[in-house]
């Protein structure tokens, strides 16, 4: 007969735990339906992946997230749930795509998590998250070792624990803590040696980018509050040239940019590092009023973008800075000049571009020949000739070369290129997103994605949301098309 074992409550919850303890071997934990509460309970903050194993970004992210939980054992601990057998906590949780990532706090969720996919990223992320949204500093030396840091560091100074200020300085920090580093202070003392006399805030770049050309310490000089703050950090944090990294690369869109490429190193060679950016920072001295921004990189950390996105290889330039723009608009440009040491390639670079002489880079397959076909193939050289035709309606699909559904698409689309193809007025096209840059007001983030440019609208392209078959594009078609339609054996009667 087998033998029951009884278990105590302690002894119970002991193998819950050592239930929810990850494999031999992984730091991440493994949380089931039976266990998740309980261990999420006993831990003040916690990141969470819910994932599915056949899932290929899940499987991507899986050696970055194990890193990660190695680097930040005793810290925060990470955790993964497996939804294909854990569906009633996943389906809690609003899961409905993976691998979704989430920060919880004593048991509760808290906040959906967005920052990078990297180990050093999901680190220095959840670093932030971590004990309080502003460190208390006691003294001299709390301040120097807060602020002596890779990141830039924001420190409020206060005359006392009871400070209005300071009240809504923390409440600030807990609406930003994920973005950026706070810390405060109630003694007005410590905040003497940056020149301060009453309550105010500092944001302090990080040290290893000390130079000649800007201050390293910002006075914020507003009355404190999360809006403003926001806004203060926002126009400062990264100063004239940053250091851009994966992990701050997002933080930087939405702006015209320069980035210098070379071999940043500020662990092994910060002397070496600084010695190209305070020659980008001279010649950035005399453009400041241009509306360009600047930043340096690691050109090793971004190969794949410099490869793909400009046609640039990891020895380019040698041990020289390899120098690329992108506008706000998507508009590519690269420095062809080799980076001199005063900096003189780099000053006529950007005086012609700033006069408009320089030529974008555009990542463009070959120009096809003869195109003949019902369905005209379309490279980034021949977009504005072919699509932006002002005279015709194009219906234009962005595929993968790769791409199960695009290829189930192929017979149908080659239909319809066909039942058109006698139309003086309707372009049927395609163009391998992949190979060729997609231009500005055609958001591409899956495959197949179609969109109609219309005669005479081409800055109003429309995305074609419908089914798939011939009869749903020619549907469309008829209510879109700027003229009536020809099909193959005669016009359509609309």
């Amino acid at each position: 007969m087998a033998r029951i074992l009884h278990l105590t409550p302690v002894l119970l919850l002991s193998v819950v735990w050592l239930g929810a303890a990850s494999v031999a071997g992984s730091d991440v934990l493994e949380l089931s339906d039976s266990d998740f509460d309980y261990t999420a309970a006993e831990h003040e903050t916690m990141l969470v992946e819910f994932f599915a194993p056949w899932c290929g970004h899940c499987q991507k992210l899986a050696p970055e997230y194990e890193s990660a939980a190695t680097k930040l054992k005793g810290t925060v601990p990470l955790a993964k749930v497996d939804c294909t057998a854990n569906s009633e906590t996943c389906g809690r949780f609003g899961v409905n795509g993976y691998p979704t990532l989430k920060i919880f706090r004593n048991g509760e969720e808290a906040a959906s998590y967005d920052g990078p996919r990297s180990a050093d990223g999901i680190v220095s992320y959840m670093k932030k998250q971590a004990g309080p949204s502003s460190v208390p500093l006691r003294s001299e030396e709390d301040l120097d070792s807060f602020i002596n840091h890779f990141d830039a560091s924001v420190v409020g100074f206060f005359s006392g624990d009871g400070s209005e200020q300071l009240a809504e300085f923390q409440k600030a920090a807990g609406a930003m803590r994920d973005s950026f580093r706070f810390a405060h202070a109630t003694d007005l003392g410590l905040g003497a040696n940056h020149g301060l006399e009453s309550e105010s805030v500092l944001l302090f770049r990080p040290p290893r980018l000390n130079s000649k050309f800007e201050e390293g310490v910002v006075k914020f000089s507003e009355a404190i509050s999360t809006s403003a703050l926001r806004r203060f950090i926002k126009d400062n944090i990264f100063g004239m040239c940053p250091h851009l990294t994966p992990e701050n690369r997002d933080r930087m869109k939405g702006r015209d940019l320069l980035i210098a490429y070379y071999d940043v190193d500020y662990v092994r060679n910060p002397k070496g590092s600084n010695y190209w950016r305070n020659r980008v920072m001279k010649v950035a001295t005399q453009f400041q009023s241009q509306g360009l921004s600047y930043a340096v990189a690691d050109r090793r950390e971004f190969q794949e973008e410099l490869e793909d996105e400009f046609g640039l290889a990891l020895s380019d330039g040698g041990e020289l800075p390899v120098v690329t723009v992108r506008t706000r608009e998507g508009h590519k440009y690269t420095m062809r000049e080799e980076f001199t040491r005063d900096g003189k390639a780099l000053e006529r670079f950007l005086e012609d571009y700033f006069a408009g002489r320089l030529k974008r880079y555009l990542k463009s397959e070959p120009v096809p020949e003869g195109n003949s076909g019902p369905v005209k193939v379309v490279v980034a050289e021949t977009f504005e000739e072919v699509v932006n035709d002002p005279e015709k309606d194009v219906l234009i699909e962005f595929y993968a070369p790769w791409c199960g559904h695009c290829k189930n698409l192929e017979p149908k689309y080659t239909e319809l290129g066909e039942q058109l193809s006698g139309d003086p007025n309707v372009i049927i096209a395609k163009m391998d997103a992949t190979a060729n840059d997609v231009p500005t007001g055609y958001d591409v983030q899956g495959f197949p994605t179609i969109y109609f440019a219309p005669a005479g609208k081409k800055d109003t392209p429309k995305r074609y949301e419908g089914a798939r078959e011939v009869k749903d594009f020619l549907n469309f078609l008829k209510k879109e098309a700027t003229n009536s339609l020809v099909l193959s054996g005669g016009r359509e009667d609309l």
